[in-house]
């Protein structure tokens, strides 16, 4: 069973999971053991709280020794300097990064069998040549998002792809973009942990307090609350038409985007935002969503995305409402996919709100359960196993 060093783009602890520590966990339970390695920072510093308080636990946790967070599983926070670009930098960095996951793998007595990474920028940090596999799961296009030094992120990218054992996408796009460059390129889509999610619908899950004073019908959003994503135009006049129904919104304002601006939505009676929630209690705030929503701008990050919400919001038994975008088509009989426009979107809930039902619901956390973490990283081995017998 190979030993694995997952190099990731999120740090452990985040309040919105994903592909990062879910596939490590699904790796963990198949008995690989994994040494998770918390983001490098690939985004320069801002002058905003949260990124400062980032860098205090950062700093304390860096100069511990991993965490164990689970059986086969353990957690390490690497210093290195954030966001730099200079050589000299790069250069401090690579020298902090490889001594410390030396000393880390030495004291786990981790073998150099694979590398799953995640980090765009890898080789800029890592010599890969020892590890006899190096897989690269690309999730998004990070370059696309606000703060990136695209040009930067695109050299180091195509290098990766090219010098990678296999890669894996989670979109159409960005299987078309990346396969050029590595011909073992394979997309497999974003997925859900339905056994969580589906808990919805179980009877005895009770609504959390935040809902009780909230009037129905609720329709809802979960994740990262960020213009670059998110239309919040659209949020706020859905609201305006629809001053009867009650749009919650419930995630972190300005994750990746620290200009998003929501003090047209805080006027707004109808509009409630919550806030991060806990994972462990996301299910309870998706049961007291009558229709849920994906209401994506249209652009470049977008249109090379598949919403991880999507088989979330499904595994609930929600309906679902979204923007059109490439990668949800296969999909367009479970859920309905629309122009990102007040009126389409309207239209959408409206219609989910009149011919819901429990059969239709337990139909959705149904269809869903096949897009599931373990069933997606067991396929994920089954390719590179299939490499490992070409090679």
């Amino acid at each position: 069973m190979a030993d694995i060093t997952l190099l990731a783009t999120a740090d452990w602890d985040h309040p919105f999971w994903t592909n990062k520590q879910h596939v490590a966990l699904s790796l963990a339970r198949l008995g690989h053991r994994v040494l998770y390695i918390e983001s490098l920072g690939l985004r320069g510093v801002r002058a905003q709280s949260s990124d400062r308080q980032r860098i205090l636990r950062r700093l304390r946790q860096g100069l511990r020794l991993p965490r164990k967070v689970g059986k086969n599983l353990w957690v390490w926070s690497p210093l290195v300097l954030p966001g730099v670009r200079a050589a000299w930098q790069m250069a401090i960095n690579r020298w902090m990064f490889t001594s410390g996951l030396a000393l880390v793998r030495t004291w786990l007595r981790l073998q150099a069998d694979w590398l799953w990474t995640y980090n765009p920028k890898t080789l800029a940090y890592l010599n890969t040549t020892n590890y006899q596999r190096l897989i690269y799961h690309c999730v998004d296009d990070i370059q696309a998002q606000p703060g990136m030094d695209s040009s930067d992120l695109d050299y180091w990218e195509q290098a990766l792809c090219r010098r990678a054992s296999i890669v894996f996408v989670t979109s159409p796009a960005l299987e078309t973009t990346r396969k050029p460059f590595n011909s073992a390129t394979f997309f497999l889509p974003n997925v859900a942990d339905h056994d969580h999610f589906s808990s919805a619908l179980d009877p005895n899950v009770v609504l959390p307090p935040d809902f009780i004073d909230i009037p129905t019908p609720r329709i809802g959003f979960v994740g990262a609350i960020s213009s670059y994503k998110l239309d919040l135009n659209l949020i706020k006049n859905l609201a305006i038409i629809r001053p009867d129904w009650s749009i919650v919104l419930i995630g972190l304002v300005g994750e990746g985007d620290p200009e998003t601006d929501v003090s047209e939505l805080e006027c707004l009676e109808n509009i409630y935002l919550l806030g991060p929630k806990s994972y462990r209690d996301l299910p309870a705030f998706l049961k007291g969503f009558d229709v849920a929503i994906l209401p994506l701008r249209r652009n470049a990050y977008t249109e090379s995305m598949f919403p991880m919400k999507f088989f979330e919001y499904l595994a609930a038994g929600r309906g679902v409402v979204s923007t059109s975008i490439s990668s949800l088509q296969p999909y367009h009989q479970e859920a309905l996919l629309v122009e990102p426009d007040v009126k389409s979107f309207e239209c959408g809930i409206a219609y989910l709100l009149s011919v819901d039902s429990p059969d239709k619901r337990q139909g959705r956390s149904l269809f869903s359960a096949a897009y599931n973490y373990d069933s997606r990283t067991v396929k994920m081995l089954e390719y590179i196993r299939a490499l490992q017998h070409v090679s």
